[in-house]
Parts: C-alpha cells; sequence; structure tokens
C-alpha cells in the first residue's frame, strides 16, 4: 500500500467519524497533564450536572466518552459492570444516571487486564469507537482524554475536533506545569480552552495554582473543587458527588454556567 491510498483510507475513516458524530452539537474534553488530579472525577460530575441542567422541560442530552484506553475509570466510578449491546454493527452506549456511557472499559473480560499497546494501536481503537458508537442526537459529549499530550489525546483532538477543552489540575506547582503544558497543546492545535478547574484545593495540597495558571495562560478560571470526603465516599458507592452533595452539585452548576456562556 502506497502512502496515496493510505491517505485516501484515513479520509474515508474521518469522513465516516464525522457523519456518525453529526448530531452532536457540543463536545467537550476534558484534560489534565498529569494522573491523579481527579480529572475523571471532574468529567463524571459535570456529564451528570449538565444532563440534569433544564432546558425546556427536560434536562440535556448527554453521553459521556472514556478515551483512556489503556486505563478506563468510568465504569469502575460509576458502578457499571455490563457489557455494550451491538446492535446493527453499532455500540449501544450503557445508560447510567441519565447519561450514555461508552468507555473501553466495556469490552474488557476483567477490569484490571492491561492494554498493552503501541500509540498506533490506541488511535486505532479510538477512531473505531467513535466511528462505531450511535450517538444519537445529543446536546453535549463528554470526552475523558487520557493524561498527558500522548497519541489519544492527539487522536481525539484532531478527529473530534472539541469545541473547548477543560483543564483539571491540583494546586501543587508539579501538576500546575503539567496542566500549562495540556492547555499550550490545545492552542496550538487551535481548540478553545474553556478554562481550568482547580480539584482537591484545601489544607492538605494547597490553594490558588490553578487560578494563577489561569491568569498567566489568559484563559477562565471555572473554580475550585476541595478536597473533600463526601467524594471518596460517594466514590466507594459509586454514584457522582453532584446527586449526593447540594454544596458539590452548586459548584458543578456554577462551572455548567461558565461553560455555557462560553460556547455561546
Amino acid at each position: 500500500m502506497n502512502i496515496e491510498e493510505l491517505r485516501k483510507i484515513v479520509q474515508k475513516r474521518r469522513e465516516a467519524i464525522k457523519e456518525n458524530m453529526k448530531n452532536i452539537k457540543h463536545k467537550i474534553a476534558v484534560m489534565s497533564g498529569k494522573g491523579g488530579v481527579g480529572k475523571t472525577t471532574v468529567a463524571i460530575n459535570l456529564a451528570v450536572s449538565l444532563a440534569k441542567r433544564k432546558k425546556r422541560n427536560d434536562g440535556y442530552s448527554v453521553a459521556l466518552l472514556d478515551a483512556d484506553i489503556d486505563c478506563p475509570n468510568v465504569n469502575k466510578f460509576l458502578g457499571i459492570e455490563e457489557p455494550f449491546q451491538i446492535r446493527n454493527d453499532k455500540i449501544i452506549p450503557v445508560k447510567k444516571y441519565d447519561i450514555d456511557v461508552v468507555s473501553f472499559a466495556s469490552l474488557q473480560e476483567r477490569e484490571d487486564q492491561p492494554i498493552i499497546w503501541r500509540g498506533p494501536m490506541l488511535s486505532k481503537a479510538i477512531m473505531q469507537l467513535l466511528e462505531q458508537v450511535e450517538w444519537g442526537e445529543l446536546d453535549y459529549l463528554v470526552i475523558d482524554l487520557p493524561p498527558g499530550t500522548s497519541d489519544a489525546s492527539l487522536t481525539i483532538m484532531q478527529e473530534i475536533v472539541p469545541d473547548g477543552i477543560i483543564i483539571v489540575t491540583t494546586p501543587q506547582s508539579a501538576a500546575v506545569v503539567d496542566a500549562k503544558k495540556s492547555a499550550n497543546m490545545a492552542k496550538e492545535l487551535k481548540i478553545p480552552v474553556l478554562g481550568i478547574i482547580e480539584n482537591m484545593s484545601g489544607e492538605i495540597f494547597g490553594s490558588g495554582g490553578g487560578e494563577k495558571a489561569a491568569e498567566e495562560l489568559g484563559i477562565n478560571f471555572l473554580g475550585k473543587i476541595e478536597l473533600d470526603k463526601e467524594i471518596a465516599r460517594c466514590a466507594e458507592k459509586k454514584k457522582p458527588v453532584v446527586l449526593e452533595s447540594f454544596e458539590l452539585a452548586e459548584k458543578f452548576k456554577k462551572i455548567v454556567n461558565t461553560i455555557e456562556e462560553v460556547l455561546k
């Protein structure tokens, strides 16, 4: 196969993905420079918060894509154990807490089964998911990206072209530096950065690092999520904390308000 033939195959697949996702109004990617900063927790609660918003008499229609192929955690956090359903060669998302969930974990036989793939295989798997999922009509698709600026994140940014990126960081300097890398990656790819969320803020990890980074980068500071035992308690129950804590639900509501205004 020569380069021209390969280019045609890639272009055909990109067109198929675009056609398959044409009824999604807004696509938001949640990103972090490093692991362990609570990115997946933020993505899940953001998706559930959007689904709770009032649009006429119903909430928004929302899907959550777990794009972290080698370490997918969304299903575990939401207590999803059932596999995908396949209908007419299309993958049907799993419904949980009023959101459609798509995670590579639904294809694994065991949750501790390692995915030992090189970058091209990861990218191919992501493109196949984007093409084969029955997305339907959605107001929002929230994408939980893998940490860092590797092939998987690049594939999502190039193939989906999100309407915006949300950066999650903790207050410590190492996490903030990596968060800046993620923001600068998005800027280089000409994808708007909707803002930064400072997670795990408080006495233990400090406070203000995310806000300072937002100021230096000239982007929105979306707010602080304090390190709260309620989050850990809900994680054990496999339930989004915005459904249990009024205070944290209000914080995410304010973040959603800002996102809606920016996307307008």
